[in-house]
């Protein structure tokens, strides 16, 4: 039989999987099953568990949110495995200048961010933990190219990079971390999987376990030419690249009780905020066998 693969630039494990095709991770963990890969890029990630359900994909990985907004849009996903907590993956920036001095002071203001991946999970915890609401109390903006130039103006009060973005932001100067991600969540790369994929053939789940575990462990060894990858494909700098992906753990570990707990409760702010219009159960989101126990 044969897996597809979803990938996209946002999952640093998955992205140098699909980059290192040519060595064979994937099809040598999966080959001992009779299993064959192919890989489907796709360039949003909170589309994940939609793909998942259409049978478009059959594995695939995100941030923090999208299996949580997948989860709450009825998506039957499960969680196969979670990277280390990444928590200088990215930041939430103020202008240098700005009064803003704590997350309270952003209430009332814009922010701007990739809505629906690990940054609304960032913000709306530093904002809960405030005392205020992601819903009511900011206005959150999708960001775009011109969100860096809107904080240097003054247009806008709050801008969540990550990446070489944000490693470029730094080494331009003018901003200042207002929320280091580490102090908020843990946010982690998050993989997972349709429920009758990981329940009827969880030897070949351990396998893409294995080969995302070979993926980063090349990135890891090879930084300037992980670098190299990302900014030929995706722009930026070779420098910045370098930077950012240094911030990165590059290690794959199972789905404990500790990280569901950090789903719950992120689960259960994003309805509070009416970010998923229902109440789920994380821990559902697991294999049967596996309810209970780490996986």
């Amino acid at each position: 039989m044969t897996i597809t693969i979803g990938v996209h630039s946002s999952n640093p494990s998955l992205y140098y999987l699909y980059h290192l095709s040519r060595l064979g991770f994937a099809q040598q963990e999966l080959d001992p099953l009779g299993e064959s890969v192919v890989f489907h890029p796709y360039t949003n990630g909170v589309r994940t568990g939609e793909l998942l359900t259409q049978g478009v994909i059959d594995f695939g990985g995100t941030g923090s949110t999208p299996p949580v907004t997948a989860q709450a849009t009825g998506h039957d996903i499960v969680y196969t495995a979670v990277s280390a907590p990444r928590p200088g993956h990215g930041a939430l920036l103020v202008a240098e200048d700005s009064p803003m001095r704590t997350v309270a002071d952003l209430k009332g203001s814009t922010v701007h961010l990739a809505i629906g991946s690990w940054q609304t999970h960032l913000i709306a915890k530093a904002l809960d933990d405030a005392g205020l609401s992601y819903a009511d109390d900011i206005t959150a903006v999708r960001s775009d190219a011109g969100s860096e130039h809107l904080l240097r103006t003054g247009e806008i009060a709050a801008w969540i990079a990550q990446g070489a973005e944000l490693a470029a932001a730094r080494r331009t100067g003018g901003v200042r971390t207002l929320v280091r991600t580490g102090d908020v969540i843990s946010d982690r790369s998050v993989f997972f999987t349709r429920r009758d994929l990981a329940e009827s053939r969880p030897e070949a789940i351990e396998a893409l376990t294995r080969a995302l575990k070979r993926a980063d462990e090349w990135a890891a060894a090879h930084p300037r030419q992980a670098a190299g990858i990302a900014a030929a494909d995706l722009g930026g700098s070779a420098d910045d690249w370098e930077t950012a992906l240094a911030s990165l753990p590059w290690a794959i570990e199972p789905v404990t009780d500790a990280f569901i707990a950090e789903q719950q409760e992120a689960a259960d702010i994003f309805h509070r905020t009416g970010f998923i219009d229902r109440p789920i159960t994380v821990a559902h989101a697991r294999a049967r066998a596996a309810v209970g126990k780490a996986v």
